[in-house]
């Protein structure tokens, strides 16, 4: 068992009691939500892929907190992950650092607990609920694992939390980090070639909050591999006690490098040797870990959407081109892949779609029991061929579906409202998108 003084000397490393705040860069839209949310007085879990940057999110609140006048002394940062911890994670070192912090800091009003990585602990669950229901503090956690804390949160914390899925940054961010700002769409189209140029960057690194501070391409590229190692071991190899790393890591790379690839349990299975109720572990591992995200085929029958292949996308581009030696063939793969990150953050429920001549349209996105909108992915339709192929894509859909649905191509040519076959088709750039230049989403 760790001391008193043991416990608080590794809180004063973390905590800003008499040390200013480090300097961080804003990131409103997940600022406004975790500003909204807490209003409801649930615990606040803040859950996504490791170093996508909850903690500086934490770090961020602290500061609203402050700029409100509450008292530093309030707030207690804790990260589990600190080696000091390494061989004490369980309830008694919650309790502990509680009763450590209350009587060292000894706030005068309730104070707020900022819990980093909190599914480190076993049954932590249990403590966010014992001092939820007592009311005798502001609860915030953030974890790596969505499997994980979705099971815990199911069981035992129903109606009393509120979550928030944290990504590495979108381009609006990225643009944000490293200081360019786009106002109106004029700006946009001065500054065409600059944003063409951080766009293109934005495809190749990644959003990792991190990988904008370093200064050249070889401490990019280790950052990354430590990620794509970290996210393994600890998330996973860990977690789960495994024993084959090499095939896990094996698996992982061959779907981060396949972005947008169709797959089935049973290829992987062979592709790998495994039998098939681990290749369906290591992919459901991948996922819990915020790796890679699997879409399915739409269908209006769950059990059918479940049968079909899946596409496989991954959590981040800089990732995936770290594991792929084919970098300058992949601008079509990122570019789909960083559409897809986007339509996840807006929310929105979405599948691929194959018709019944195995035309593909990359994206269908459904409200409620409405398709509300299909679009296609093409790095550039200058081709005629390529256009033709992604039109009738479209068009086949379109009217397999029923519907008379709005239809958009995203690519790095320029917008326009295209005519095909007596059929309307928005060709919008995908820089617009991001930006929202358009009036079409």
């Amino acid at each position: 068992m760790l001391s008193k003084e043991e416990i608080f000397e590794a809180l004063t490393s973390w905590n800003y009691w008499n040390s200013p705040m480090p300097e961080t860069v804003p990131r409103p839209a997940y600022e406004m939500q975790i500003m909204r949310k807490t209003k409801a007085g649930e615990i606040l879990i803040l859950k996504g892929v490791r170093r996508s940057g909850k903690s500086t999110l934490l770090i961020n609140e602290m500061k609203r907190l402050l700029a409100e006048g509450h008292d530093i002394n309030r707030i207690l940062y804790v990260n589990f992950e600190d080696p000091r911890f390494i061989n004490h994670l369980n309830l008694e070192l919650m309790e502990q650092i509680k009763e450590t912090y209350l009587e060292f800091m000894a706030p005068e009003d309730k104070p707020f607990f900022f819990f980093d990585e909190v599914q480190n602990i076993p049954a932590w669950e249990k403590w966010l609920l014992k001092e939820y229901a007592t009311k005798s503090a502001h609860l915030y956690v953030t974890g790596s694992c969505s499997s994980l804390l979705s099971r815990k949160i199911g069981t035992a914390l129903s109606g009393r939390y509120l979550d928030i899925e944290v990504f590495p940054l979108s381009f609006q961010e990225f643009l944000d980090f490293i200081g360019i700002t786009v106002a109106s769409k004029a700006e946009r189209v001065s500054r065409k070639t600059e944003l063409n140029r951080a766009f293109r960057t934005f495809m190749d690194q990644g959003g990792f909050p991190k990988m904008v501070e370093l200064p050249d391409d070889e401490s990019r590229q280790d950052l990354l591999s430590s990620y794509f190692d970290s996210i393994l071991l600890r998330d996973i190899v860990a977690r789960h006690n495994l024993t084959n790393y090499r095939t896990l890591e094996e698996m992982a790379s061959f779907l981060l490098a396949n972005t947008g690839s169709l797959n089935s349990t049973n290829k992987l299975k062979n592709t790998f040797g495994l039998s098939y109720e681990k290749a369906k572990d290591f992919c459901g591992f991948l996922e819990e870990a915020y790796l890679i995200f699997q879409l399915h085929r739409f269908s209006w029958s769950v059990k059918k959407q479940l049968a079909n292949v899946r596409k496989f996308y991954a959590i981040d581009t800089g990732l995936a081109n770290r594991v792929s030696f084919q970098v300058g063939s992949r601008q079509g793969q990122n570019l789909e892949n960083i559409i897809f990150l986007d339509l996840l953050r807006r929310g929105e429920e979405i599948y691929y779609y194959k018709t019944r001549n195995d035309y593909e349209v990359d994206f269908l996105v459904k409200e409620g029991k409405t398709v509300r909108q299909l679009i296609q992915v093409s790095y550039s339709i200058a081709d005629e061929q390529t256009r033709k192929r992604e039109c009738t894509a479209l068009k086949t859909a379109a009217e397999e579906l029923g519907e008379d649905l709005p239809c958009l191509v995203l690519t790095m040519d320029r917008s326009e409202t295209m005519q095909w076959q007596g059929m309307t088709i928005e060709v919008v750039n995908v820089i617009d998108w991001f930006l929202r230049c358009d009036d079409v989403s």
